[in-house]
């Protein structure tokens, strides 16, 4: 369909439309680094679940963006598709506007780290509450470029606009030129010195990056204005002001970078899709504490249920035990309060049923064989497990005192057998009853770290066991976990009802790990506990992948990653060669979690 009326708006829906599906393809030329985390965890139907290398999450308000352009698109395809479009007055878009951020998007100096975000002026006095929508005011800077060091702001404003706000100052000017000196005491809406909106914006943009300055010592971010309409030059006279060029003048003196005009379609970058990354993890295995116990767990070395409906039934308690534990729970709670086994047994016992499930799909242990044999060899040469002292501790003080049943206290004190255990006998007792071949892993013994911290000057920048050039974020989780401990730490207050007694000959339930002392937080972040954190920074210090079944952690750890530096690290080389796949150091391990589970056994 031909509509030469809105010839300009054809342009630009031809250009949304090329924009929309160029988003797709916004590729590792521009992305912040991805973080380089195997993701192994599995929903229920079998599939990865990928949370941590999805598109939209390389770049924050990507998704924004390309919905407004959407959105848009579709507004502007249904006008051109009415045949009266052709005798109706154009429609006004905002597509001149998204066009312009795409460009600077393409341009932008990498990483890009965030898209149309809003920096807050000077937040609300604490003892001010908020009421209703009242939000502190903010400044919109749409490209965050360069890994958090330049602020690009788009702005679309015309000579005409400019030219009426002119206007409206010159006419404050003469009311007040026309007034008597005996009204020189009333106040004027004349202006006292040169200003107008595009000065404010970037007077606002100044005081924003002076208020947000990067990490460390590197000073505020540098702004870029992107004038795209405003021309100190025009071609025809009526457009032209010499206040447009002092008002560019002005900015520049600021210290602001001032572009103008739209950037040139033909000269825009080609954009192709992202290579490949095949992540690859160290032959020395980092475990933090959610792995030891899954690698006791009775759900990971048990043989496995046929069905689901058998997952469920084999960590439903029995009858006896269930009324023993309600019993308990009544007495814990007031006369007139209901007790809800739900709360306890029963959503215990379908976690537990649900990571069966898992197993039945991708065992952990064939999981970590299959990965390991692949950056090795079928004999698992070179393949270390470590973990930190407080992991092991903590594993220890867990299913040895009351958590872990009598197969699962025995895997745990094999991994971590005493100086004077034969190494072979302590093998043997691991791998003991479990549905696994002897020897199937190099698990025994568990490696323990000398120390609760690795030494600062532990950063190699090579992987010493691959020859691969470790991802900038290795530094970058180090440097944050460092900035974490180095905060106090505080314990989670102790659990609010009483001790409770296991029965004697029954198994042993959910509610009574409440019995060991919790794990401390962290001040900087309470979803994160110290052994955690320190588990993360070993594991970066040393360039080896960290194996946990901890997800929330490491979602909170990469919040506090991106706060604090940015972005994930240096955009990664561009591939040489004609590899279909980039080789990469994996940082993080992400698998499914195994509980403690031989306690729950039904029979």
């Amino acid at each position: 369909m031909s509509n030469l009326q809105h010839a300009e708006l054809l342009s630009l829906r031809d250009r949304l439309r090329e924009i929309y599906s160029g988003m797709a393809h916004l590729g590792p030329a521009k992305l912040a680094a991805k973080p380089p985390i195997l993701d192994s965890s599995m929903d229920l139907s079998g599939g990865s679940t990928e949370e941590f290398h999805s598109h939209q999450d390389a770049i924050h308000g990507l998704r924004a963006l390309r919905e407004a352009v959407k959105r848009d698109l579709d507004v502007l395809e249904k006008f051109l598709a009415n045949p009266a479009s052709a005798s109706m007055p154009s429609l006004s878009t905002n597509a001149p506007y998204l066009v312009a951020v795409w460009n600077e998007v393409l341009h932008a100096p990498p990483p890009i780290v965030t898209i149309w975000r809003t920096f807050l002026d000077a937040p609300l006095p604490a003892s001010i509450p908020r009421r209703g929508s009242r939000k502190p005011s903010g400044v919109k800077v749409d490209v965050v470029a360069a890994g958090g060091k330049r602020w690009i702001r788009v702005n679309t404003t015309k000579n005409s606009r400019l030219l009426a706000e002119f206007r409206e100052i010159d006419s404050y000017l003469t009311g007040s030129e026309d007034e008597s000196a005996d009204d020189e005491s009333r106040p004027s809406l004349a202006q006292k010195e040169f200003d107008n909106s595009i000065l404010r914006m970037g007077r606002s943009l100044l005081d924003a990056a002076r208020r947000n300055p990067l990490p460390g010592d590197g000073g505020p971010p540098s702004v870029t204005l992107r004038l795209t309409r405003l021309d100190p030059a025009p071609s025809d006279p009526k457009d032209h002001d010499s206040r447009i060029a002092q008002t560019i003048e002005r900015l520049r003196d600021m210290g602001i970078d001032v572009e103008l005009g739209e950037r040139d379609p033909q000269q825009l970058p080609r954009l192709s899709p992202a290579p490949e990354r095949r992540l690859e993890p160290t032959l020395h295995i980092n475990l933090d504490l959610s792995l030891l116990i899954a690698l006791v767990s009775d759900i990971t070395h048990a043989p496995l249920p046929e069905s689901p409906a058998e997952a469920e039934a084999r960590y439903y308690p029995p009858t006896q035990y269930r009324e023993w534990k309600r019993k308990r729970l009544e007495a814990c709670k007031g006369p007139d309060e209901h007790v809800d086994e739900d709360d306890g047994i029963g959503k215990h016992s379908r976690a537990l049923a649900n990571q069966a499930l898992q197993e039945m799909a991708r065992g952990l242990l064939h999981e970590l064989r299959d990965r390991l044999t692949a950056v090795s060899s079928p004999s698992l040469e070179g393949v270390e497990f470590w973990t930190t002292p407080e992991a092991r501790d903590r594993c220890l003080r867990i299913v040895l005192s009351k958590i872990g049943g009598p197969n699962e206290k025995r895997r745990a004190a094999a991994l971590f057998p005493a100086p004077e255990r034969p190494l072979a006998d302590a093998e043997k007792a691991y791998w003991e009853g479990s549905r696994y071949p002897h020897a199937f892993l190099p698990l025994v013994p568990i490696r323990v770290f000398e120390s609760s911290t690795p030494p600062l000057d532990l950063n190699p920048p090579i992987s010493s066991e691959t020859g691969l050039a470790l991802s900038p974020f290795f530094p970058l989780l180090a440097r944050t976990c460092r900035d974490i401990l180095r905060q106090e730490t505080t314990a989670t207050p102790p659990a609010a009802h009483p001790s409770l007694s296991p029965p004697p000959n029954g198994p042993r339930g959910p509610l009574d790990e409440e019995e060991i002392e919790r794990a401390a937080v962290t001040k900087a972040n309470p979803r994160l506990t110290a052994h955690t954190v320190k588990s993360l920074l070993w594991g970066a210090a040393h360039g080896w992948t960290t194996l946990t079944a901890n997800k929330s952690s490491v979602k909170a750890i990469l919040r506090d990653i991106r706060a604090a530096e940015g972005g994930y690290g240096a955009v990664e080389q561009e591939r040489t060669g004609n590899d279909a796949e980039e080789r990469t150091v994996a940082a993080i391990w992400v698998v499914d979690p195994r509980s403690l589970a031989e306690g729950m056994r039904s029979g």
